[in-house]
């Protein structure tokens, strides 16, 4: 696979694993709402989400990437 291949899917990975993790995050910050949290609570759940989700996806990329090579 060419080097310029790689780089493309790599940045497509990426992008989309922060729109897979703002979509978390916004989730959970419609549902704290919803829930009548404040907006400072509201904020703190959403980043709380985003963070984690951005964390077991990065999991899980290494684990396949450490299982394929």
């Amino acid at each position: 696979m060419p080097p310029s291949y790689t780089a493309a899917v790599i940045v497509l990975g990426v992008a989309v694993a922060v729109i897979i993790s703002l979509l978390a995050a916004v989730t959970a910050a419609f549902l704290a709402r919803a829930e009548g949290a404040s907006s400072s609570s509201m904020v703190s759940r959403g980043g709380m989400a985003f963070a984690t989700t951005l964390t077991l996806l990065a999991l899980i990329v290494t684990t396949i990437s450490d299982l394929l090579t």
